[in-house]
């Protein structure tokens, strides 16, 4: 497990537990909630981007030794 998932499952927690304050009273305020709601959607979200960032990035170096290759097999054919 990476640092990233264990973050957002304590940020995810928190989210839960400050749903669960403000709905049995005594609690922040509804903007505060949701605050804490948008802070661990926009991490979710950004970890997210990021490894399909990187898996982009992996797909564009195949695809760059791939053209390599095929011109590499078109020298050696002619």
């Amino acid at each position: 497990m990476k640092l990233i998932d264990i973050i957002l499952i304590i940020l995810f927690l928190i989210s839960v537990g400050v749903v669960i304050w403000y709905l049995f009273g005594n609690s922040p305020i509804f903007e505060e909630a949701l605050i804490v709601l948008m802070l661990s959607s926009i991490l979710v979200i950004y970890s997210k981007l990021s490894k399909i960032e990187a898996r982009t990035e992996l797909f564009g170096r195949s695809f760059i030794n791939l053209a390599n290759d095929f011109k590499e097999h078109i020298k050696h054919k002619k």
